[in-house]
């Protein structure tokens, strides 16, 4: 069964400048549910993350800061959101999320975040809409518990995963690989164990290539036991902030080349959605659906 994780939280209201495009929270479950791809059975609502979660991998003295909402300014802006007690809860909740999504992996192959993918949060501090890092700590989780012992981390977003890189610069058991647009934010890129970076305007053809290339040198290279997957829909060509070039069908078969590859090899996988941002979010609710349709036609 495909297990995905979704909790009305969410949905959590933002001022107006900041609403777009978090209405496909609210709107990605209601049209899976609809065409039939997932039912109601296959949602569940994440657990509450514990402070030894979020301590393994982001600094006390930070999260004492978001706990008391005591960001300066300029922090504020860098995260890209106005700092409130709802903000938080619903990363918490995304980030615990993500920890089960892990779980359920390891029990059917493959499981799926409705949110998450914020990859922009560094161990003290948060950058570009993320506040909390749900991979690098599902990845924690998973290794403390021995439940892995190697893992990859596709970042297929159209920015580079920055905070996740600069989490695990010193972890040998972590794999970072991002896949990016080269003059896209963020404008200081961190060092992942593999970055990419891709031209405006790159279209499917050499975007699935390039991936292709990629992902089968990581398998033999890597041998990873768990792969997580940053399944950023930015990447469309119609995305406002992504310079990429690609169709939608181009971002099916990049989920269907990420997603097979896992099942051919064996590896629990976990997607978490990412960005996007194209002006009509019909675009970025096609995009994010095919996921998981992908994911259910390969598994089950």
């Amino acid at each position: 069964m495909l297990k995905v994780a979704w909790s009305p939280i969410y949905n959590h209201p933002l001022p107006p400048k900041h609403r777009f495009p978090m209405e496909k929270y609210d709107l990605l479950p209601k049209q899976l549910i609809h065409e039939g791809t997932i039912h109601e059975s296959n949602l569940f609502a994440p657990r509450k993350l514990t402070p030894n979660e979020i301590l393994a991998v982001h600094s006390a003295n930070y999260w004492k800061k978001l706990q008391a909402l005591d960001f300066t300014r300029q922090e504020e802006r860098r995260s890209g959101f106005p700092i409130s007690q709802g903000l938080v809860k619903r990363e918490v909740t995304i980030n615990a999320g993500t920890i089960q999504c892990a779980e359920y992996a390891l029990q059917y192959g493959i499981a799926m975040n409705i949110a998450g993918g914020t990859h922009h949060a560094f161990t003290d501090r948060a950058e570009g809409f993320c506040l909390l890092n749900d991979i690098a700590i599902a990845s924690r989780y998973l290794l403390d518990l021995k439940k892995a012992q190697k893992i990859l981390v596709v970042d297929l977003d159209v920015h580079q995963g920055n905070g996740t890189a600069e989490i695990f610069q010193n972890e040998d058991r972590v794999f970072t690989f991002s896949m990016h647009g080269e003059h896209n934010y963020p404008l200081k890129k961190e060092k992942s164990d593999l970055d990419i970076s891709l031209a405006d305007g790159t279209e499917d053809r050499i975007y699935l290539k390039t991936l292709d290339y990629h992902l089968k040198k990581l398998m033999d290279q890597v041998n990873p036991d768990f792969i997580f997957f940053q399944s950023g829909v930015d990447v469309l060509k119609t995305d406002k902030l992504g310079r990429l070039g690609l169709t939608i069908n181009g971002c099916r078969e990049r989920d269907y080349n990420v997603i097979s590859l896992a099942k051919e090899h064996n590896i629990p996988l976990v997607a978490s959605m990412g960005g996007g941002y194209s002006e009509n979010i019909k675009h970025i609710l096609e995009a994010h659906a095919n996921t998981y349709r992908v994911a259910q036609e390969i598994y089950f």
